[in-house]
């Protein structure tokens, strides 16, 4: 079991929606790119909503949320984990990010999407205890996990529940 530690957040001050996964997978912290995995769905799914090209370069993909007013984070900071799953996540291993600070250093956030079920479990453990009260007004709502273990749904049945962030663009 090793120690791995998540990226910081691709974000800026232009931001409405918060996308929140749980811990980079391993191909992720490999290519130090959120959702690297290529059967991983996020990256379809977001340029299906937002873009006709489905074929862009990270950086392209990164400018798209961006340009959209997306931030993307993950709810843990570090963590101890034996391979990607989210199941092989040590519960007493888990630190949180800062989440009083980004929504700080980034107002305009309305709403929260959780990549998944773990992504929601992480944030409701360790963050309302600490978040401050001015945050109260930020909604939230859990979408279906992008990553390949979630083999329920196939891609195009997440890409029609992910639709749910457009209501805020």
């Amino acid at each position: 079991m090793s120690t791995v530690t998540g990226f910081p957040p691709i974000a800026d001050n232009n931001a409405i929606i918060l996308i929140l996964g749980s811990m980079p997978s391993i191909k992720s912290l490999e290519q130090r790119q959120y959702y690297a995995h290529p059967r991983n769905s996020f990256w379809f799914i977001i340029t299906k909503l937002l873009s006709s090209n489905t074929e862009l370069e990270y950086e392209q993909k990164t400018a798209l949320l961006l340009n959209n007013r997306i931030a993307l984070w993950d709810v843990l900071n570090t963590c101890q984990r034996k391979g990607s799953l989210d199941s092989s996540i040590k519960n007493k291993s888990t630190v949180a990010n800062d989440f009083n600070t980004f929504f700080n250093d980034h107002p305009l956030i309305k709403a929260v999407y959780f990549n998944g079920t773990r992504a929601q479990q992480e944030y409701n453990k360790h963050i309302p205890p600490t978040l401050d009260s001015k945050f109260s007004s930020i909604e939230y709502e859990r979408l279906p996990s992008t990553s390949p273990a979630m083999a329920s749904l196939n891609s195009e049945q997440k890409l029609q529940q992910w639709k749910a962030i457009l209501h805020y663009l």
